[in-house]
């Protein structure tokens, strides 16, 4: 993912997510994940998937190259609540890293067009191997998107319409540049949707998601799930334009 290749509705009666709070600070001092070997795994995300995601996980271009919880948690809810409605869908997954949820969607949901799976230039030639492993040419593209800098013209014609951002909230340095990326791609569509999930590991993380909030709507996505990873801290939105909530209200 971009940002660590820089590195290196629920029921009511289901309980919601742990709350962001100024005084929870015990993520802060959490260690980080240890990093794995080469491998390549293999998730069929409990089953929603008959064929599994294979995936080179390689971490010697940044610790984008590993599977994150927040990658399976996002890959996940994309399988189960999204498997047949986006096949109008222009899909892009930003900070990729091996493209795990990018591949997941274009394995196990019905899509019309091929999707792009984006990150910097050193997670280039693993998201390509993985499309190549899993034999899905021709229905993933991989893509250098560097957050901050001006969208290319492929991905400006291209014109997002539902983006995947799994755990891109990891190196406090690059927050400015994803909330400039995440600007660009809803200016391009502002009936655009985000599907961003990730784990607060710092007080840092809080930060990014009060200045995200002035900037765009989000909401917490509804998920089965969300009382188990929202122990762990993962949490999962839909992020929008504020242009097209104004447009809904006027509609």
């Amino acid at each position: 993912m971009s940002v660590h290749s820089q590195v290196s509705g629920t029921s009511p009666s289901e309980p919601s997510s742990p709350e962001f709070s100024p005084l929870d600070i015990t993520q802060d001092l959490t260690p980080l994940p240890v990093y794995k070997e080469v491998i390549v795994s293999k998730p069929t995300f409990d089953g929603l998937l008959s064929q599994p995601v294979e995936l080179r996980e390689d971490l010697s271009s940044g610790c984008g190259g590993q599977t994150w919880q927040a990658g399976m948690v996002l890959g996940k809810h994309m399988l189960r609540y999204h498997a047949t409605d986006l096949g109008q869908e222009r899909i892009l997954e930003l900070g990729a890293g091996g493209g795990l949820v990018g591949l997941a969607v274009a394995r196990g949901c019905a899509i019309g067009a091929p999707l792009y799976i984006t990150d910097q230039l050193e997670m280039f030639s693993l998201m390509e191997h993985n499309i190549a492993l899993n034999n899905l040419e021709d229905k993933v593209k991989a893509r250098i998107l560097n957050w901050g800098e001006p969208l290319d013209e492929e991905i400006r014609s291209f014109k997002p319409t539902a983006i995947l951002a799994a755990d891109c909230v990891y190196f406090e340095p690059a927050f400015p540049l994803l909330l400039r990326t995440l600007a660009d791609l809803l200016e391009l569509n502002s009936d655009a949707t985000v599907y961003f999930c990730f784990k607060k590991r710092r007080r840092a993380d809080q930060h990014f998601m009060a200045k995200a909030k002035k900037m765009f709507v989000i909401t917490e996505a509804e998920d089965e799930d969300r009382s188990v990873f929202g122990r762990d801290k993962v949490f999962l939105y839909t992020i929008r334009s504020k242009k097209s909530a104004v447009a809904g209200i006027r509609g």
